[in-house]
């Protein structure tokens, strides 16, 4: 994730946003500061920081900090922890919250009203933000806010985060709460433990008193939960959802991939028509436009992926798939908590490594950080979306399944059942005095996906997609296209210049280590800068056979160049490689980070080359002796 700076100020109230987790606390955050936000890390720790500021209605400017969630001021966590230091002021560099809005799920109030409780005790001036009360509604939950309010001898304002404006009444509380505000005055006795055994009763005393202390149940979830999580029919469910998900990468992409690809070969055709025959059109066109056009274009399906998980975090059914798959990550010795961050890695490993915070085991933690870099990320999609489109043909299999979906859901499945082994190898040598924990975890209720949520997650993903295009693809395709420019071709050179260059040199040294695993020196030139982005080596292929081919070759497309000049060996063996080798700097950087230390990153790398080379090796000895 890129941090950036924040810039605090020394003046100006504060106000801190506090709730357990899926009660609509960053929802009610995004609705009062629009896009006036910045994100970074808390000092010291890899917490996200999310601060914010609005205008009051009475024109005043206020500060908003989004705290992690916590479900009570006993930190479990590191997050929690955070949010307890924070309203505490030991937070280094952040000063005590002028007032703390606890944010409180109107569907679950008795769960909520133990942080308000405990806010209240840390002598906080503080309001209640009391949140989908339309949800509630609908549950046939009528909440009496004034009564509520009376009860707790706090302000309670209904909002309804999702929607405009539903956060109204709770700016107007802001004003008045400015007018009113006092000197916070932390008590030394808020977590004494006749406090806290005090605080079931009085949450019961206020349900009666609301004629809420009957529990009401979500009929809707728990109707569809008892078919999502059957043992036997909702691993079938899970199992034919990614099946579908990866059939409609490639048949959905299809069209916007041979729009992209047409309008780029267009461009190189007008720039090679438009410049002179010098070293500034080889940069545009062999450098630039074959790089990052050769990963741009596979945005289409990036995209498609991005969609349908975010239709499934925002439904409530990924939550679910943990809980389907508690009992297999338990068979490895893990908790069943290591199943987020892992989920997490699907998008990209960094978040992934970072969310193992939140789990408690050490021994658990290190070893999920180990085999969060083993789920298939985004980042591998291009190089997958490469190969298979290379190499496996377009055909309808069994039951109308498109053939690169299947082989695209096997590598998907590979990469998970590398990583459950690697757990399972750790678990023989590194758990004789651990004990599995069980997952617990909160289930929120199933909800239909918000268009404008769908269409902000899928933009943010795109920019952050072709940020990296930008910034480190294309600085690493024009230092590419350097090496493999320079030094020229000497004279009575028979050969095209790029195999007398340094990225030549480069690769044929590299090659002898690489020949009995299928990859030529192509393939070895584009592993270097590979490292820094796994995506970056199809920009890099595609800059080398640029630089390879002659005349109208070098403006076709990458695929029917390494279809025609790679074996289907050579291509099973990458595709086998990209499933294990560690190939991004940044997710070692975070590994380093998160362990304290370089023990568990140096690890991770030597097992995962050695994986990799071996896993390579073998392929493209099976293939080549089963295709001759």
């Amino acid at each position: 994730m890129q941090e950036s700076k924040i810039h605090l100020h020394p003046t100006g109230p504060l106000f801190a946003l506090v709730g357990h987790p899926n009660c609509g606390k960053t929802a009610l955050f995004n609705q009062l500061t629009g896009s006036r936000q910045k994100v970074a890390n808390y000092a010291g720790v890899t917490v996200e920081r999310k601060e914010g500021r609005f205008q009051t209605p009475a024109g005043v400017n206020v500060r908003v900090l989004d705290l992690p969630g916590t479900y009570s001021l006993y930190p479990r966590s590191i997050d929690e922890q955070i949010t307890c230091n924070v309203l505490m002021g030991r937070a280094t560099g952040e000063k005590t919250p002028d007032v703390v809005i606890c944010v409180v799920d109107a569907t679950n109030l008795r769960r909520s009203l133990r942080i308000v409780l405990a806010v209240e005790r840390l002598g906080l001036p503080c309001m209640v933000a009391l949140n989908m009360v339309d949800e509630a509604k609908a549950r046939g939950i009528e909440i009496d806010a004034s009564k509520l309010s009376n009860a707790l001898g706090l302000p309670v304002m209904a909002t309804v985060a999702i929607q405009k404006g539903g956060d109204a009444a709770l700016r107007e509380a802001i004003d008045q709460a400015l007018i009113n505000r006092k000197t916070p005055s932390l008590s030394t006795q808020t977590l004494a433990p006749t406090a806290v055994e005090n605080d079931h009763k009085r949450i019961q005393e206020i349900l009666s008193d609301l004629l809420l202390d009957r529990v009401v149940p979500d009929l809707r979830s728990e109707r569809i939960d008892q078919v999502i999580l059957n043992p036997v029919v909702g691993p079938i469910i899970l199992v034919a959802i990614l099946f579908f998900i990866f059939q409609a990468m490639f048949s959905l992409a299809e069209a916007p991939m041979e729009f992209i690809i047409g309008t780029t070969e267009q461009l190189g055709s007008l720039l090679t028509i438009g410049l002179p025959d010098n070293w500034l059109r080889s940069l545009l066109i062999d450098g630039i436009i074959a790089g990052v056009g050769g990963v741009v274009v596979f945005l289409p399906q990036i995209l498609i992926l991005f969609f349908f998980i975010l239709v499934l975090e925002e439904s409530g059914y990924l939550p679910r798939a943990a809980f389907l798959l508690d009992r297999l990550m338990g068979s490895v010795g893990l908790s069943g908590r290591s199943f987020i961050p892992l989920l997490s890695s699907f998008a990209c490993a960094i978040p992934g490594i970072i969310a193992t915070r939140t789990i408690p085991s050490i021994r658990d933690r290190m070893v999920t950080i180990l085999i969060a870099p083993l789920m298939t990320c985004s980042a591998r999609l291009p190089v997958y979306a490469l190969l298979i489109s290379a190499f496996i043909p377009s055909q309808e299999v069994w039951g109308g399944l498109e053939l690169q979906g299947l082989v695209m859901f096997g590598l998907y499945f590979i990469g998970i059942f590398g990583a459950l082994v690697v757990a399972w190898f750790l678990k023989m040598f590194t758990s004789k005095n651990s004990r599995v924990r069980p997952l617990m975890m909160e289930l929120p209720t199933y909800r239909l996906p918000r268009i404008k949520n769908l269409a902000i997650g899928l933009w943010q993903r795109a920019v952050l997609f072709l940020k990296r295009v930008g910034g480190i693809i294309m600085i690493m395709t024009i230092a590419l296209w350097f090496l493999a420019s320079f030094p020229g071709a000497p004279d009575g050179a028979v050969g095209p210049s790029i195999e007398y260059s340094f990225a030549g040199m480069i690769g044929h040294s590299l090659a002898f280590i690489l020949e009995p695993i299928g990859f030529n020196w192509q393939i070895a030139i584009a592993l270097v800068p590979g490292m820094a982005a796994r995506e970056v080596a199809v920009s890099a292929l595609g800059t080398v056979y640029a630089l390879s081919a002659t005349g109208e070759a070098a403006a076709e497309s990458l695929i029917p160049i390494i279809s025609a000049q790679w074996s289907l060996a050579t291509g099973l063996s990458l595709l086998a490689w990209y499933v294990f080798a560690p190939q991004c700097l940044s997710t070692i950087a975070t590994m380093k980070r998160e362990s304290g230390g370089w023990k568990i990153p140096i690890i991770g790398l030597v097992y995962m080359f050695v994986l990799a080379y071996f896993c390579a090796w073998v392929t493209f000895k099976l293939a080549s002796s089963w295709l001759g």
